[in-house]
């Protein structure tokens, strides 16, 4: 639904002119908004390098952080306020916060990969220390005394002695630092923080619940349109014709052809609407998508593999010890969509000199860059700012939404705004891949791991791509770099234990099934799925408890620390499993599993309850256990949040999520056949932050991810005794397995 055009009237032409287009957020709890606000004094620096590219001291003693990376539900709105005010000495409420525009902040790199505060927020802590200490200096040089006797608080300069102090804004108000950033300016002393560790409230909340916040879907221009494209039938198919007579009854309605890109626009949505469903086009046929039920034996035959050694270490024991087993085991995690409960949007105004577009992308900086290359125009002329969507964690079609509104902008010669469909989110968002993992290994009978082998199938990233391809670029034969971006799917493939001998081989795809993006945690859902259920698998091969197991074999104080912790929250009973009521109708059983995220990020202790109904095959996850330490915790709840989501995400995942597809498309195109989970099968969740103030903080939007997997295959095993490989766990599969057939 668009809000009206009184309440958002942006003239972008006077915009560039004479002013900026600014998402602010205002801390003090007022509603999210888009506003105008003009730009008086020297244009923005944006090189990341300089502290004037992060901060502003203002006039009226407030100071506007700039932050190149954006809030897509992660809560960067307050966490990143907080580093600044708190590096500052100045209060959160004195924080104006700018956040992904082109034109505004520096390039920080890609809201990716639990970054925003661990190098976006970092970047930013920097900023703030080399700022304190150059205002400290000026405040020594008018007050006479030595910077070690002043301090920061409350916006102002104070003698730490006590009397009267300079407010920063008297110092520096208006004018810039000319700073580059200092990697020695000192830091403050967790010790002395009070803002820092709080959990303060998001700001975007109460307008979010009030129904008031402003999403891209609501942004309007003077002289807008709305427009829908017509993707063809068929992945691949070509655009034979097209009968724009179909449409004439409608009022207004354009169509747009740029050889298989194929639009229609309208002065209204559903005016567009009606048109693209009833405009008549003939498409060429194409069947080029492997069979679903063949899709193992697709990825292991590709014939574009190439084989890589990721991992080796250490050396087999030979001969192995004679009580020495041996075991094998394939893992499968199939294709997935983002799935985001709101359609991708977009607006774009693209003239003949300059372009400017409102997106939702993750990926401001990057692309511009792309958005420059297939608009022909020099990229300081392009300009990208963000405005909240529909969250995705991964690139969901966001990008393709504004490359369609600025390809069609360009083409009619108006602002133009694009909203997709659900069929269209769910037929062509790019998918999570595949992926195929083939583990072996032996253990002794002490648990000692002698050797582990990973074998992976999965899809190559191509060097140098800035983004996905972008479908509308692509169908119109703009200029539009191809091939394929997964994300790092390859880490976590081998375990965190001891072991003899450890192996990874990677088997690189050169194709996907299906256009490949990332999706939150990218990989090591899947990964960590396949490792830590096969060191259940070891444990329970030789009778030993599962937490045992793994304490045995795990040097790292802190994840020691975090799996005793679950332990503890379970109240864990020492035992092998399966538990003792595996036949029961309703079988209920625990498992665990634990991730260092990457191995040098965020560590995840996870612990599971479930029941499984063997009449029906239906897994219940009833209880969730999770210790979780990212570090230094910047706002708890913030954290806590992300946790949740997490679990609940991959819960979904794991139980539910596949894409369905035929020879020629994705057949999965609503929520009936791509099921997601509900708040009736919302578990328990029970969380355990571990705050570590003087460790660098890390990220917590996709680690607990990855554990959840392998905890709930676990528990399954514990509860009924059968292994699940494959994801996702359906009632169909699970009963197949109680079957004794192949899970």
């Amino acid at each position: 639904m668009n809000a009206p055009a009184e309440k958002i009237q942006i003239s972008r032409r006077a915009v560039l002119k004479g002013g900026a287009l600014t998402v602010c957020f205002a801390l003090a709890g007022g509603p999210t908004g888009v506003s105008a606000q003009g730009v008086t004094g020297a244009p923005r620096r944006l090189d990341a390098k300089e502290v004037d590219a992060f901060l502003a001291v203002n006039g009226d003693g407030t100071v506007t952080v700039y932050c190149g990376k954006v809030d897509l539900g992660q809560g960067l709105r307050i966490a990143i306020p907080q580093i600044a005010a708190e590096e500052l000495g100045i209060g959160i409420d004195k924080i104006k916060y700018v956040e992904g525009d082109t034109a505004l902040t520096p390039n920080q790199g890609r809201t990716s990969g639990s970054t925003g505060i661990q190098r976006g927020g970092m970047q930013i802590r920097q900023a703030a220390a080399t700022a304190r200490k150059a205002i400290i200096d000026l405040a020594a040089q008018r007050l006479n005394l030595k910077p070690e006797d002043l301090i920061c608080i409350d916006g102002e300069v104070r003698p730490k002695a006590g009397g009267a102090g300079i407010r920063f804004a008297s110092l520096l108000g208006g004018r810039q630092f000319d700073l580059k950033l200092d990697p020695n300016a000192p830091l403050k002393d967790p010790a002395s923080y009070t803002i820092v560790g709080k959990s303060l409230p998001r700001p975007d909340v109460a307008a979010k619940s009030l129904g008031t916040a402003i999403y891209v879907h609501d942004l309007t221009l003077p002289g807008m349109q709305h427009a829908r494209v017509i993707r063809p039938p068929a992945i691949g198919a070509t655009l034979v014709s097209v009968d724009e007579d179909s449409v004439k009854s409608l009022p207004g309605v354009k169509v747009v052809r740029i050889n298989n890109f194929l639009a229609v626009v309208a002065n209204d949505e559903w005016t567009a609407v009606r048109a693209a469903r009833g405009l008549r086009a003939q498409w060429s046929e194409s069947s080029g998508l492997p069979a679903q039920d063949k899709l193992v034996e697709t990825l292991r035959t590709d014939p574009g593999i190439t084989d890589q050694a990721l991992v080796t270490k250490g050396t087999a024991v030979s001969p192995q010890p004679q009580n020495a087993m041996t075991l094998a085991a394939s893992y499968f995690w199939p294709m997935q969509s983002h799935a985001s409960l709101g359609p991708s949007c977009a607006v774009a105004d693209v003239r003949a000199d300059e372009a400017t577009v409102w997106t939702a992308s993750q990926g401001m900086h990057d692309n511009r860059t792309t958005f420059a290359r297939f608009l022909g125009l020099p990229e300081d002329k392009v300009r990208l700012i963000y405005l909240e969507g529909s969250g995705c964690y991964g690139m969901n079609g966001h990008e393709d939404a504004a490359a369609d509104a600025a390809i069609l902008s360009r083409a009619v010669g108006r602002p133009i705004r694009v909203q997709w469909s659900r069929a269209d989110e769910h037929g062509w968002d790019p998918k999570g891949p595949p992926q195929l993992l083939d583990v072996t290994g032996a253990v002794d009978a002490d648990g000692r791991i002698l050797d582990w082998r990973t074998e992976m199938w999965i899809p190559q990233s191509t060097k140098g791509l800035l983004n996905i391809p972008l479908l509308g670029p692509q169908a119109a034969g703009l200029d539009n770099i191809v091939g394929l971006n997964p994300g790092l799917i390859s880490q976590n493939g081998d375990p965190p234990y001891a072991a003899d001998r450890i192996q990874v081989i990677v088997h690189w795809l050169k194709e996907a099934p299906l256009r490949p993006a990332p999706l939150r945690s990218p990989g090591k859902p899947a990964n960590c799925f396949a490792v830590e259920s096969f060191t259940d698998e070891l444990a329970a091969a030789v009778r030993i408890d599962p937490i045992e197991f793994r304490l045995r074999g795990l040097k790292n104080p802190r994840g020691i620390e975090l799996i005793k912790r679950v332990a503890t929250m379970m109240k864990w009973q020492t035992r092998p499993s399966p538990g003792a009521n595996a036949n029961a109708a309703v079988a209920r059983g625990r498992g665990m599993s634990y991730v260092h995220y990457k191995h040098s990020e965020t560590f995840v202790a996870m612990g599971m309850e479930v029941a499984v109904e063997r009449a029906s095959g239906r897994i219940k996850v009833e209880r969730v256990f999770c210790a979780h330490d990212c570090g230094q915790i910047i706002n708890p709840d913030g954290v806590r949040a992300q946790i949740e989501g997490g679990i609940l995400q991959t819960i979904s995942r794991v139980l539910l999520e596949e894409v369905k597809f035929d020879r020629s498309r994705v057949t999965s195109l609503d929520w009936s056949s791509y099921p997601i989970l509900r708040f009736s099968d919302v578990p328990e969740l029970e969380i355990d932050l571990v705050d570590r103030p003087n460790e660098p903080p890390l990220g917590a939007g996709e680690a607990t991810c990855a554990a959840v997997g392998a905890a709930l295959a676990n528990a399954v095993y514990d509860a009924a005794g059968v292994r699940l490989r494959t994801v996702p766990f359906t009632p169909e599969r699970v009963k197949t397995a109680l079957n004794g057939k192949a899970s």
